[in-house]
């Protein structure tokens, strides 16, 4: 285990160094405290103020620390959760490549292994959809599309870039927050996965101070906007079942709720909302609705995730960005911030203008 690898502890080489000294993780968490409050650390911390705190001066408990924040972020499974860890863990990575990049020549003098641009597009498999000339880089349009996807503002988007030949040119710095993009992704990709009980049973006090943590904090963004046409495709479906009249499943109408709730309906709007919808009672809706909402019991349920949502068969008609999302709130989020606001129309305001216009 190299510095390196615990630097850079997404790097295909430091799962390599891992594997190769053979570490059990069940038996880490059993019997390494510091290597456990480190991994606490870099995921409370990515919480609260978007950072993994201050690396351990041990290499081997700052690399080991890294799988186990995997396993925390797995076992809390909140999407805001999971989606903040991946952003201080890329954050983290781009700080130290770019300082880097910019003094190989004086760190490679004190004999410590650094990582250069070449190394790093290979790692993500970006080598031969980046070119070089002079001092910018062009991008083969797939890989820019599927690194800016998530990048705000308009410079990100394709039509004011300059394309040619199937490339975006691109300048050095640009180039940099795409890499780091490249790393959000791949510290997401498979999170959160299946632990082990055996590991999740000696992991429960972390577990319980990051949902304390979680639950004192207001971590989602303030979303009142309800745009249906930007739904992710399984809240639509659920909508127009809604709509129509449909018999929907407990837990198709818990996630539908859920949802609605998150994105800022009122109970009021809600219920209206499922009049129409058989066997509707409205003191029971307006009961179940509140309950989701907090107001009448100790908990604030969220929308389940993707991978809860397939599990009961309301998954369907997935489309390139539920790909890369793992939350129905995430692919929101996502829709409205690539939607230009003078195209966001809600959808209560739009009813509130027919009915002054009828």
């Amino acid at each position: 285990m190299e510095p390196l690898h615990a630097r850079y502890p997404f790097l295909a080489r430091s799962r390599d160094a891992v594997e190769a000294a053979a570490v059990d993780l069940g038996e880490i968490v059993a019997t390494d405290e510091t290597v456990t409050a480190r991994a606490l650390e870099r995921v409370e911390s990515a919480i609260t103020d978007g950072t993994i705190g201050e690396p351990h001066r041990r290499t081997r408990v700052e690399l080991l620390s890294y799988p186990v924040a995997r396993v925390l972020v797995s076992l809390v499974d909140v999407h805001i959760c999971t989606r903040k860890y991946a952003q201080a863990e890329a954050e983290a990575a781009y700080d130290r490549f770019t300082a880097e990049f910019e003094t190989t020549t004086e760190l490679k003098s004190t004999q410590r292994e650094t990582l250069d641009r070449t190394e790093l597009l290979a790692e993500f498999d970006l080598a031969s959809a980046v070119r070089e000339t002079g001092d910018r880089y062009h991008v083969e349009v797939g890989a820019y599309l599927d690194l800016a996807a998530d990048q705000r503002g308009d410079s990100w988007r394709l039509v004011n870039r300059p394309l040619t030949d199937g490339e975006v040119r691109v300048t050095a710095e640009e180039l940099n927050v795409l890499l780091k993009q490249a790393i959000r992704h791949r510290v997401t990709d498979g999170l959160p996965f299946n632990v082990p009980d055996a590991i999740a049973d000696e992991l429960t006090e972390e577990v319980d101070r990051l949902e304390e943590v979680l639950s004192e904090l207001e971590l989602t963004r303030e979303i009142d906007t309800v745009v249906p046409e930007l739904f992710p495709p399984c809240m639509k479906s659920l909508l127009d079942q809604v709509q129509k009249g449909e018999h929907l499943e407990h837990h198709s109408r818990f996630a539908i709720a859920t949802f609605l709730v998150g994105i800022g309906m009122t109970t009021d709007e809600i219920v209206d909302l499922f009049q129409v919808n058989p066997g509707f009672g409205e003191e029971a809706t307006r009961y179940q609705v509140d309950h989701i909402r907090g107001d009448t019991s100790p908990t604030e349920y969220s929308t389940p995730a993707c991978s809860t949502m397939q599990s009961y068969g309301d998954c369907v008609n997935m489309d390139d960005l539920c790909e890369a999302i793992s939350h129905p709130m995430g692919y929101y989020e996502q829709k409205l911030d690539d939607t230009d606001e003078e195209e966001l129309v809600d959808w209560r305001e739009d009813e509130g203008d027919e009915e002054a216009d009828a």
